[in-house]
């Protein structure tokens, strides 16, 4: 039987034998008492990893940037975020609705930044005419591209100077570090948190590249996390034996970070492969994310081309683009198998 090449996220990772017996003899207790050691090791070892006082294991990356903002802003707040952001387009508009604090989005450039022109633009005077203007949330890795550390630095000391907080949504924050250490050479853990240490609080997603089936953290100072804890409580997120997710999280701490870099290897080979392909536009990946456009007449193929990959075993999305993203249940055979099946497709 041929094995399933699953491109849709990486989200679709299975725990590793490795990871299960982590989650099967981590230590429990109650975390909504605060006693459930699995999850305060997990607390403790993020929030020392990235430089800050404190962390809260939370459900999803969703519920964690949810917290991050209320915990920021109060209702008539707003922030300050980009148009393709996941806080802004694809988390329900959580914080409005919940919150009742209103989104200022701002166009993205092309490398995925801010311009800090429309940043200091966006940001309300003291009128009781407008919301007041509270935090920048900014995402790193953003559509898989690596926001420039000099660009972080500026746009949230911009930011503080005007009395915002800084909110990063680090989902794959460990893939945009695994990038930037291939430009610094350094290690991959001292660029996260050199990325880290420019926002007041950093959500992590554990379920992503990390392959973790389940949980963020958001980081903080102790009075912040304070904050995001009583929301994570009123949002319904307080879990009582959550050690059993906080061991797979502290598993691929402890063994996933390192080997992102094969993703993005992949990634490279992927885009490499399909770039022979006459009627397609490949972006070129930083990370494990790729997208690819159709041109001309294979404009309207692309619907057909996502069933044709499905009845081979391969499956990909294209809510707007084609895209590809590694992980590590994928290896060099199936990425090979990729690029073949869509070179016949369209050859």
């Amino acid at each position: 039987m041929t094995s399933i090449v699953d491109l849709r996220s990486d989200t679709v990772t299975q725990p590793t034998a490795a990871m299960r017996n982590a989650m099967m003899t981590a230590p429990l207790g109650d975390d909504v008492f605060g006693d459930d050691p699995s999850v305060n090791i997990l607390q403790g070892k993020i929030a020392e990893m990235l430089g800050f006082e404190s962390a809260l294991f939370v459900s999803s990356g969703t519920q964690s940037n949810l917290c991050a903002i209320l915990s920021h802003c109060q209702r008539g707040d707003e922030y300050i975020v980009g148009q393709l952001a996941h806080c802004y387009r694809w988390e329900g508009g959580g914080a409005a609705v919940f919150g009742s604090v209103q989104p200022q989005p701002l166009q993205q450039q092309a490398d995925g930044t801010l311009a800090l022109e429309d940043i200091e633009g966006a940001i309300k005077p003291d009128d009781a005419h407008f919301a007041r203007t509270r935090l920048l949330a900014l995402e790193n890795t953003l559509g898989g591209k690596l926001l420039p550390f000099a660009y972080l630095q500026q746009a949230t000391q911009l930011a503080g100077s005007k009395g915002l907080a800084r909110h990063l949504d680090g989902a794959r924050l460990f893939n945009a570090a695994t990038a930037q250490a291939t430009i610094t050479g350094t290690n991959v853990c001292e660029e996260a948190r050199r990325i880290a240490s420019c926002f007041d609080t950093v959500s992590v997603c554990l379920s992503k590249g990390l392959g973790a089936p389940v949980g963020s953290v958001l980081c903080g100072s102790r009075e912040i996390i304070a904050r995001a804890h009583r929301i994570r409580k009123m949002a319904g997120g307080g879990m009582r034996q959550a050690g059993i997710l906080a061991a797979a999280g502290s598993y691929a701490l402890d063994n996933h970070v390192e080997r992102l870099a094969d993703d993005h290897a992949l990634a490279k080979r992927l885009a490499d492969g399909l770039s022979a392909v006459p009627c397609l536009q490949v972006e070129r990946p930083y990370t494990n994310i790729l997208f690819v456009d159709l041109e001309g007449p294979a404009k309207k193929q692309s619907a057909g081309l996502i069933e044709y990959l499905k009845s081979h075993d391969i499956l990909v999305t294209g809510l707007y683009r084609l895209r590809f993203v590694t992980h590590m249940d994928v290896d060099a055979a199936g990425i090979d198998r990729v690029i073949a099946a869509i070179t016949k497709y369209f050859l």
